[in-house]
Formats: structure tokens, C-alpha cells, sequence
């Protein structure tokens, strides 16, 4: 794509949502770090369902190293890959509490350190927490950079370079979310639903699935996707 061409892409994703923001539940920066340290492998509506009742007791480091491995391990079991996310949130919160006095470091290298978190996971925490330009590269967004030709790159670390390179302001904060949200609702994987797309005729997607009856995908059939999120 253009810059005009991707200015205008954020443009018309920022107009259907002009305050994008996660989807996973949390209280304070610390319950932000567990939640998407335990959102790997797993969707951010089953996180919901198993933090909503462990962030009504835990909201500190300190917390959750009184409620113990085993204890969080009831709240989480439902949660894919439980035992080893376990092992890794108390982990984190032992460094947590003995070496930035229970405070989550607004620092990428810092937070990289902590058991469990990886690049994807800081760069989330980052931004949603610390309003930082930065952007976490999943399934979604490698997808739509990709499909689209927004940013093409064979690795997650490859489209995360390209975005930082493309995006401009004033969407770099929100970027991160507009995409994930596109990707999620819209941009599909298996079945992309580009008859209803926002920005069908700036994608290079040379398959674009079209409307039901045979109508060809453009921009004035695109639909509100944000206003559409599921519960």
C-alpha cells in the first residue's frame, strides 16, 4: 500500500471505532500482565471467564503469591496449557515483588525478563497500559498485514518492523487494536468476510469473497465491525 492508501485504511477503521481498546478484562496494569500472559494459546473470552473471579482477590504480586500455585490453579484450569501458566505467573510475581517492589515495568527488556512473557505479551502491556507506539504481532494482525499488503513479512518480528515503519500517526496507539479487531471479526481467517469489509478496495487481497448473490465486495457495503463485537 500507499501512504495515502494506508492513512486512509486507519482512517476508516478509526472512524468505526474511534477508541479501541483489549478485550481482556482487568482492573490495573499488574492484572493486565497475568491476563495476557494466560491469553497465549487461548481466546480472550476464555480468559475472562476464568480471571473474573481470581482478579476479585488478586490485584497485587503480593496477592497472588498468597493465593499460592495451587490456588491459581483453580481459577485457570479451564485455561489451556494451566500447569505451565501457572508456574510462570508465580514466577513473575516473585521477581515482581523482589526486584520492582510489586510495580510492572514500563520497560520492553524488563518486562521480556519475567517468566512467560515474551516480545508479543510486552508490547501488549506496553501499549494498552503505558500508551506506547508499539505493536503485538498475533495470529490476526500477521494475518491482515499480510492479506491486505499493509505489511508483509514471513515472521511476526518482519510485519512488527513494517508497521513501525508504516503507520503514521495519529493511529499509531490504537493500530494494534483497530487490526486484531479486524482480524478477529472480519479479516477471518478461513473465511474473510470482505463483503462487508471497511477497506475492501485498498486490500490486495486477490481473492476477496464476495456478497451473498454474487455482488461484488466494495467499500459502501462495509459494515460497523466494532459495533458487532461478540460477548
Amino acid at each position: 500500500m500507499k501512504k495515502d492508501q494506508i492513512f486512509e485504511f486507519f482512517r476508516r477503521l478509526a472512524e468505526t471505532n474511534p477508541a479501541p481498546e483489549t478485550e481482556l478484562e482487568y482492573g490495573n496494569v499488574y492484572q493486565l500482565l497475568v491476563a495476557v500472559t494466560l491469553s497465549a494459546q487461548a481466546t480472550d473470552v476464555g480468559v475472562n471467564k476464568a480471571t473474573r473471579a481470581l482478579f476479585a482477590k488478586v490485584k497485587t504480586p503480593a496477592e497472588m503469591l498468597e493465593l499460592g500455585e495451587e490456588g491459581l490453579k483453580e481459577h485457570i484450569k479451564t485455561i489451556g496449557l494451566f500447569n505451565s501458566k501457572a508456574k510462570n505467573v508465580m514466577a513473575m510475581a516473585e521477581i515482581l515483588v523482589r526486584e520492582h517492589g510489586g510495580e510492572v515495568p514500563n520497560d520492553r527488556d524488563a518486562l521480556t525478563l519475567l517468566p512467560g512473557v515474551g516480545r508479543k505479551t510486552a508490547n501488549v502491556v506496553l501499549n494498552c497500559a503505558f500508551g506506547a507506539e508499539t505493536f503485538a504481532v498475533d495470529t490476526h494482525i500477521f494475518r491482515v498485514g499480510n492479506r491486505t499488503g499493509l505489511a508483509k513479512g514471513k515472521t511476526p518480528l518482519a510485519v512488527e518492523k513494517q508497521l513501525e515503519k508504516k503507520v503514521p500517526q495519529p493511529f499509531r496507539v490504537g493500530a494494534h487494536h483497530w487490526l486484531i479487531l479486524h482480524g478477529r471479526y472480519v479479516c477471518k481467517a478461513r473465511s474473510p468476510e470482505c463483503w462487508r469489509c471497511e477497506v475492501v478496495d485498498l486490500c490486495t487481497f486477490k481473492e476477496k469473497i464476495p456478497e451473498k448473490g454474487g455482488k461484488p465486495a466494495t467499500h459502501k457495503s462495509g459494515a460497523r465491525q466494532a459495533k458487532e463485537k461478540k460477548p
